[in-house]
């Protein structure tokens, strides 16, 4: 990996992060040897990716003759604006996240426990509980739907949270900045960064001391 201070080799964080965001994007390879990118709603249960869908498709033709795929997910926290640096240089602009790639095979799973426990754990993701009717096989939808599965052979990560800056200096003025803005994915940013935000909107937000 070219930026080596980004690249995440912990599959625990790498299963955070893909537990945390609800849409990835699948590339498959078409008939002409294209790749085909379908964003698609996904679970990670045990180590393989999920996914389901209507059961005739184009990424379904195109896994069909080749069963290679790429999954990407990814989670955008902030964006250091050019009004941060004094230059007002839109070079120095930047965006902090994290990301995971996944290289492996895709299939469609067959009717049975499996599939059943992997169309819950998809509903409970997205709802945020499992309070809600079990899917089983005997409804009506579960026939009419297809679940694909992503078995990984190689997972990268990365993540860029200004690890590269110096702790107590550039580092912890962007923090600062992104606790007082406060826009979405600003405060979660901070916390990822390893710092603590005291205050609040209204008496302001800043880092605690270290």
């Amino acid at each position: 990996m070219h930026r080596a201070f980004c690249e995440i080799t912990d599959p625990d964080e790498m299963a955070r992060i893909l537990e945390s965001t609800q849409v990835g994007r699948l590339a498959t390879i078409d008939g002409q040897g294209y790749p085909y990118i379908t964003p698609v709603n996904f679970v990670y249960y045990r180590s393989a990716v999920y996914f389901h869908g209507a059961p005739r498709g184009e990424k379904l033709d195109n896994l069909a003759r080749d069963s290679r795929v790429c999954f990407e997910a990814d989670v955008p926290l902030a964006y250091v604006s050019v009004d941060f640096n004094e230059a007002g240089n839109p070079c120095h602009t930047h965006q902090l996240y994290h990301s995971v790639v996944i290289r492996g095979r895709a299939g469609v799973l067959p009717d049975g426990d499996l599939k059943t426990i992997v169309l819950n754990a998809l509903v409970a993701k997205h709802e945020g509980h499992a309070g809600f009717r079990p899917i089983t096989p005997d409804s009506p939808e579960y026939k009419a739907c297809l679940v694909v599965e992503v078995k990984p052979e190689r997972m990268t990560g990365k993540t860029d949270l200004a690890q590269n800056k110096p702790r107590d200096g550039r580092r912890r003025e962007i923090a600062e900045h992104l606790a007082a803005r406060g826009l979405p994915g600003d405060l979660e940013a901070v916390r990822e960064m390893g710092f603590e935000i005291e205050g609040d909107s209204a008496s302001g937000r800043r880092l605690k001391p270290e």
